[in-house]
């Protein structure tokens, strides 16, 4: 069996008496989407900040590409390559889509911002931020200020950036949140294309996304996890059917 690029641990977490993250134990395995799933207040983002260096887990820790980062910044993680996108973007909108994606680069690098315009014509950084707008389909956007965006194209510009890292692993938390439709069909085909760059951690309450994209599916209630397993097994699970997916879920 192929080893875990991302191995977490017996992760705990309290904020009083409350357990956010309850001897969570979980892993991301190269190429492969693994979809976290629970209802709201599950502790879903909670366990992500704690993946990604926000917070720090009161036990357990997190392995990534075999080192233990439980005690690195999220700078640090950042740079070793692992890529998170948000629930609520953090696009700094006055930025046009190739400055947010130059900026990306740059903290790849491991550079400081100090003076914007020479690390705008900087060719290499400029070069690393094209090829992410690239295959993301923002080419010919590259102008437009992010704040100028569709909800769905500023998911798009938030890979795109997250892509400059050269990710070993994408955490990505509710990407579908607030698209339509129709942009949630056209970034499930563009995660979909992203999992043989990189494996994915994908925290989403788009169903319909989940079980297209999912290889494994793992279930988060009140800070435990209830289920892991395939999609057809976490479909037919009747715990999971019963705590979050509904008791008139399908079975199949």
């Amino acid at each position: 069996m192929t080893e875990p690029i991302l191995d977490i641990r017996g992760i705990s977490k309290r904020f009083g008496a409350l357990a956010a993250s309850d001897d969570i134990s979980l892993d991301l395995r190269p190429g492969e989407i693994h979809a976290l799933i629970g209802p709201n207040g599950a502790g879903k983002s909670t366990l992500i900040q704690q993946i990604a260096g926000g917070l720090r887990p009161d036990s357990g820790a997190v392995w990534f590409d075999g080192e233990d980062v439980t005690a690195l910044s999220t700078a640090a993680r950042a740079r070793r390559g692992m890529a998170r996108t948000f629930q609520i973007s953090a696009l700094p909108m006055d930025y046009t889509v190739l400055q947010n994606a130059v900026l990306g680069a740059l903290g790849a690098r491991g550079g400081v911002f100090r003076f914007f315009r020479p690390v705008m014509r900087d060719a290499a950084l400029q070069a690393r931020a094209r090829a992410a707008l690239e295959e993301v389909g923002l080419a010919d956007f590259e102008a437009v200020r992010a704040s100028e965006l569709s909800h769905g194209q500023r998911r798009q510009l938030e890979v795109a950036v997250a892509l400059t890292l050269s990710p070993r692993i994408f955490l990505m938390d509710e990407p579908m949140a607030g698209l339509g439709s129709e942009g949630s069909a056209r970034l499930t085909r563009l995660l979909g294309t992203l999992r043989q760059r990189a494996p994915i951690l994908l925290v989403e309450h788009d169903m319909d996304a989940v079980f297209a994209l999912a290889d494994r599916i793992s279930v988060l209630v009140y800070g435990r996890i209830i289920a892991s397993g395939s999609v057809e097994e976490i479909r037919r699970d009747p715990q999971v059917r019963r705590a979050y997916l509904g008791e008139e879920a399908p079975a199949a």
